[in-house]
């Protein structure tokens, strides 16, 4: 009977597959790191620290890529699927689930904190829940920048931000440099996302994920933080959705000028050594 219902309910589709693993993917990722934002402001600085927050990003981020690393590859983040795209890594026809799925599993984890942390959520804010203030909430869903933050200082914090998280993850992934050990990537990603977070986060949150702001954002709109959400800090939300697109662009770029066009195949650079090089058909 188990085998049936297996069978009934298996997906053929490598597509919607695809979708489903970028979903829960990103539900992990997310539940992760929101909740860890939680705790930090509703309990006043009593139930962790800035730290909290960047650890949980962190394991959301590694426990993520391990769920959907070998179904998807793992994207959870808009602004890398759109770079696949764009250097032909996928087809874009690809695009559009890989999208819905990053959206589904981010607006999901939203809605999954807001429950998980409803009674302390109206504890602190006695049920008015505002976007800035001295009970300010809407910065446990998506990222905002620091009062002191233009928004061209916040752009270039997001866009430098996203370089570093591409330049790591090509260097993690890179195996005809000094990749890292089979097994150790998704963990590695995950302090690679932990070292941003430490370093770049003070100034507007690090979101270096459009996938990781709008969804969250949107729910806040619709649970009752209402239209603010869009236009607090100087219409800041469409930041986080364009600076890590150009952002991954040009890690990428990066990466490929200063090591990936010079560095040769392992089989050229043996025999160039004098090495013997066996060709297999």
């Amino acid at each position: 009977m188990l085998e049936k219902i297996q069978k009934a309910l298996r997906i053929r589709s490598s597509t919607v597959r695809e979708l489903l693993a970028e979903a829960l993917g990103m539900f992990i990722l997310m539940v992760f790191g929101l909740s860890s934002v939680a705790q930090v402001v509703l309990g006043r600085g009593d139930f962790g620290q800035h730290l909290s927050v960047n650890l949980g990003f962190g394991i959301g981020v590694t426990l993520g890529i391990h769920a959907a690393g070998g179904i998807s590859g793992a994207h959870l983040n808009a602004a890398i699927t759109l770079t696949h795209c764009i250097l032909g890594n996928l087809p874009w026809r690809k695009l559009p689930a890989y999208l819905i799925g990053q959206f589904l599993g981010s607006f999901a984890a939203a809605a999954t904190v807001f429950g998980l942390y409803y009674d302390a959520l109206y504890d602190y804010t006695k049920g008015n829940f505002t976007v800035t203030g001295p009970t300010a909430t809407a910065s446990i869903f998506a990222t905002y920048p620091a009062p002191y933050v233009s928004l061209v200082g916040g752009f270039f914090t997001e866009f430098t931000a996203t370089v570093m998280l591409l330049l790591g993850i090509l260097i993690i992934h890179d195996e005809k440099n000094n990749g890292a050990l089979k097994g150790t990537q998704a963990l590695l990603t995950g302090i690679l996302v932990l070292g941003i977070g430490l370093g770049m986060g003070m100034n507007t949150g690090y979101a270096i994920n459009p996938s990781r702001d709008l969804p969250p954002r949107l729910f806040t709109a619709i649970a009752g933080w209402g239209t603010d959400v869009f236009t607090a800090g100087h219409h800041w939300w469409w930041v986080p959705l364009t600076a890590p697109i150009l952002g991954s662009l040009a890690g990428v770029l990066i990466y490929k000028l200063l090591i990936d066009f010079h560095n040769q195949p392992v089989l050229e650079s043996r025999n160039e050594k004098g090495q013997p090089v066996v060709e297999t058909s």
